[in-house]
């Protein structure tokens, strides 16, 4: 149960950038003016979906705190580092964006960093 809190963390922060992307991508900010930014963003902050968004990240946020009760930092911190590899992944499939060998490498590393931090406890 206690490892839920890690994957209730990182799971809520996926859901919540992708959406974010996925709204933020069909507002498209044209304006270069400062007003026009602001009405960029008053037009997210009244979308259903960005409202959700950061309340999942609000959830994230609850879930990290769990976690911390339960784990030290210098453990629990590296599996964050799985919504990394999660977004790249997430964002290649649902909003096509290109994958390189650059983005594969650094994948590795995370994964393998990760691998050698969770045997350190």
């Amino acid at each position: 149960m206690n490892y839920f809190y890690i994957f209730g963390t990182v799971i809520s922060t996926v859901v919540s950038q992708l959406l974010l992307k996925w709204r933020v991508g069909l507002y498209h900010d044209v304006s270069t003016t400062f007003l026009g930014k602001l009405q960029f963003l008053g037009k997210l902050l009244m979308d259903p979906w960005v409202v959700l968004s950061l309340g999942l990240a609000f959830l994230a946020a609850l879930f990290w705190m769990l976690a911390l009760t339960k784990f030290q930092l210098s453990f629990a911190y590296p599996f964050t580092s799985l919504s990394f590899i999660l977004v790249v992944v997430c964002s290649v499939w649902l909003f096509h964006e290109p994958f390189t060998v650059y983005k594969l490498a650094s994948l590795g590393c995370i994964s393998i960093g990760l691998l050698l931090l969770s045997r350190s406890v």
